[in-house]
């Protein structure tokens, strides 16, 4: 049997009117590739279903032809209220600034994400894809992240985005008010935390190795 692994993608398309914005490619490209490169069956669903837009910078140049070929699987995503997670091994949130307005008070995917972590299936998200994380909460009411150690998007790196002042909230103090532990390396260096089936990275460098972190979960 092989393994299924949910990809869960924003359908967020502007930050303001004159500032698209919407997923990292290469996050959910190179996340994309390494689960079909091991023959994983990836089903790519967001909050309200349909496209995913692509925010226009995250295709450099010089994109690698196999990130811009995922590009179709973002054209016409399933609904997330059409998933459930039984039929799943693995959740992946990509990021990009889109997640930050539709990830954080989506009641389904809070629902989705509490159900794998509490059925002890990997959790895995990466740079803004942690925003999913933010309003979810265990059957307790606690907060998923609370106490737990994780990467995510630092607030540092948004200043340099200089989006910082748009955005709803800076992801990596609300984790840390959330009583999660956050960790972060340098600014766009690699760094990733795993904590039990809870896999999380800081940002798009990071995509790679939490994407083969999930795999050696899968086993």
């Amino acid at each position: 049997m092989s393994k299924k692994v949910l990809m869960v993608v924003t359908n967020h398309a502007k930050i303001t009117e004159d500032t698209p914005t919407g997923i990292w490619l290469s996050e959910f490209g190179e996340a994309y590739n390494e689960f079909k490169n091991h023959g994983y069956e990836v089903t790519v669903a967001s909050p309200s279903g349909g496209e995913s837009p692509v925010d226009p910078n995250s295709v450099s140049e010089d994109e690698p032809q196999e990130i811009l070929n995922t590009k179709p699987h973002l054209e016409n995503t399933i609904p997330i209220s059409e998933v459930t997670a039984e039929d799943f091994d693995a959740i992946f949130l990509p990021g990009g600034h889109g997640t930050m307005f539709d990830f954080p008070d989506n009641e389904k995917l809070q629902k989705l994400l509490r159900s794998f972590y509490e059925s002890d299936k990997v959790v895995a998200a990466v740079c803004h894809g942690p925003s999913g994380l933010v309003g979810a909460t265990l059957s307790n009411g606690e907060p998923l992240v609370k106490g737990k150690r994780v990467s995510a998007f630092t607030d540092a790196e948004e200043v340099e985005t200089t989006l910082d002042k748009h955005m709803p909230f800076l992801l990596e103090s609300k984790l840390n008010e959330l009583g999660a532990t956050v960790l972060t390396g340098e600014k766009w260096a690699t760094h990733h935390e795993v904590d039990g089936n809870l896999i999380t990275g800081q940002n798009p460098q990071s995509t790679e190795v939490v994407a083969k972190e999930v795999v050696k979960h899968l086993g």
